[in-house]
Formats: structure tokens, C-alpha cells, sequence
């Protein structure tokens, strides 16, 4: 009976690591399929965000990783087109404001709410300590810019273009929408830090994973910047060969559309406005 007992635990121990051993493996699949992706994109991009791109050039990144095909051929049946995005990043961020800015270029209703909300996001701020001098700096560029764009009939897309891969306006751009994701983490501090790991405060999480360039973002940052806005997002999830859209905030009408693969976030256009200068609100 002994030597029963010691035999069952050791096939159980033995299947305990071998499914320990496959997560492990399916891990690392997945992280070498991010990197090799992450890769791929910046060392083909000069941009830092792109001309409209047909769909058909995910293919060509997937081209190794089959399970993606049929990924891509449900994505084509919603979108008509992408905008490319460096991956640094700051692809979120830089995806995100290109495309408020372009949407609400020929809204200004949309445009006086927006400009309304991250002056009351850079105010609030102020009032937690950061530095006022600096945080009227970046708000300031912001600002103007948003004005020169959205102000009066509209600028032509190539003047937006032009904006957003200018590397130090850009970069200023995305410095501030950062601020302002900061903003909305410390303002909502009891609901955010349920999902926040590895940080005993949201302030410290802010301090080294949000407001730093570079640092990439995930639903905490897609969630708190739309919130801070009042920017209805819908993002097209594609990883591991599973697709999913999440619509920031859930019961809203999105009026910009974004792509994540592993690591990285595109600009998506719908099909209907394929062909258009710019997203219909």
C-alpha cells in the first residue's frame, strides 16, 4: 500500500511539471513572438506616425505566425485602413492623441469638451503639488496646438501629419497626455489601485510605469485617459491569435479606433471612413 501511495504521488508530481513546463514554454513562445514583432516594426519605421496604410501589411508582420491570418481577415471586415506608429513606447499615447486631434478637428463641440477636460485634469494636478511652472509648459504647447488643429475650419491632414512626427512637439504632446493619465490614476486612487501590481501606492505606479517616456501602456492607461477626456475609444485586441474589441467607456460611441498587438498599438480607421479624411463622429 506504501509503494502505491509513493507511486501516485510521484506521477502526480511528475504531471504537476509537466504542465508547469508547458506554461512555461508557452510563456516564452509568446514573449519571443513580441519581441520578433516589436523588432520587425521599428527597424522598418522612419515615422514616428505614418501615411494610411492598407490593412494587407499586417499580413507581411504575421507572415511567420499563421494563427493570425484569420485574425486579420475578421479585422478587414470592420476596418478599411491603419495608421502606423512608431514602437517606442509611447505608441499609445501617440496613437491616441493623433487621432483625438483628428476627430475633432470638424467638431467643435467635441473639441470646447476635450479642451474642457484637460484643463480641469492639469488643474486638479496643481492642486495634488506637481510643479505649476512646468505643468503649465507642456499644457500650454498642448493647448496651442489643439487650437491651431481644431480652431476655426479645420487643418488639412497634412498639417497633422506634420505635427505628430515633429520628434520634439510630438514627444511634448505625449508628455502631457501622460500628465494627464497621472491626473485620473491619483483622482481615482481607490479604484485604480485594484488593478495596479507591484506598487504599494498609485502615485509611486504613476511616478515609474506612467509619466516616464517610453513606458508602455495596458487597459489601466487606456482606461484613466479616456476617462480623463471624455474620449470614447474602441480598441481591436489581437494576440495569441485571439482577437477581442473594448469599447473605453463601455456603453459609449467610439469616435477613435485603435489596434494592439503584443506590445504595440496602431490606428484604425472603420471601413465607412476607409476613404475619408477622417473618422465620421
Amino acid at each position: 500500500m506504501e509503494g502505491d501511495k509513493t507511486l501516485a504521488t510521484s506521477a502526480s508530481t511528475k504531471a504537476v511539471e509537466e504542465e508547469s513546463l508547458a506554461a512555461l514554454n508557452m510563456d516564452e513562445a509568446i514573449l519571443s513572438q513580441r519581441r520578433g514583432i516589436e523588432e520587425q516594426i521599428a527597424s522598418e519605421q522612419q515615422y514616428l506616425v505614418s501615411s494610411t496604410r492598407e490593412l494587407s501589411e499586417l499580413e507581411r508582420d504575421y507572415q511567420h505566425h499563421g494563427e493570425f491570418s484569420a485574425r486579420i481577415q475578421e479585422l478587414k471586415l470592420i476596418y478599411g485602413c491603419l495608421r502606423r506608429t512608431r514602437a517606442d513606447g509611447n505608441c499609445f499615447y501617440r496613437a491616441f492623441g493623433f487621432s483625438v486631434f483628428e476627430a475633432l478637428r470638424k467638431n467643435k463641440a467635441a473639441y470646447q469638451a476635450f479642451r474642457k477636460s484637460i484643463t480641469e485634469a492639469k488643474e486638479y494636478l496643481v492642486i495634488i503639488g506637481y510643479p505649476t511652472f512646468t505643468l503649465e509648459d507642456f499644457y500650454e504647447n498642448f493647448i496651442e496646438e489643439l487650437d491651431k488643429v481644431c480652431d476655426g475650419e479645420g487643418c488639412p491632414i497634412s498639417q497633422l501629419e506634420e505635427l505628430f512626427n515633429d520628434k520634439g512637439m510630438s514627444n511634448y504632446l505625449v508628455v502631457f497626455l501622460r500628465l494627464i493619465t497621472s491626473s485620473q490614476l491619483q483622482k481615482e486612487q481607490d479604484f485604480f489601485i485594484n488593478f495596479i501590481d507591484g506598487y504599494s501606492t498609485v502615485k509611486e505606479f504613476c511616478s515609474q510605469e506612467i509619466e516616464p517616456m517610453d513606458k508602455e501602456s495596458d487597459h489601466v492607461q487606456m482606461n484613466a485617459l479616456t476617462s480623463a477626456t471624455g474620449v470614447c475609444m474602441r480598441v481591436f485586441c489581437m494576440e495569441r491569435g485571439q482577437y477581442s474589441t473594448v469599447t473605453f467607456p463601455s456603453d459609449g460611441k467610439p469616435i477613435i479606433h485603435l489596434l494592439y498587438r503584443p506590445g504595440h498599438f496602431d490606428i484604425l480607421y472603420p471601413s465607412a471612413d476607409a476613404t475619408a479624411d477622417s473618422p465620421t463622429l
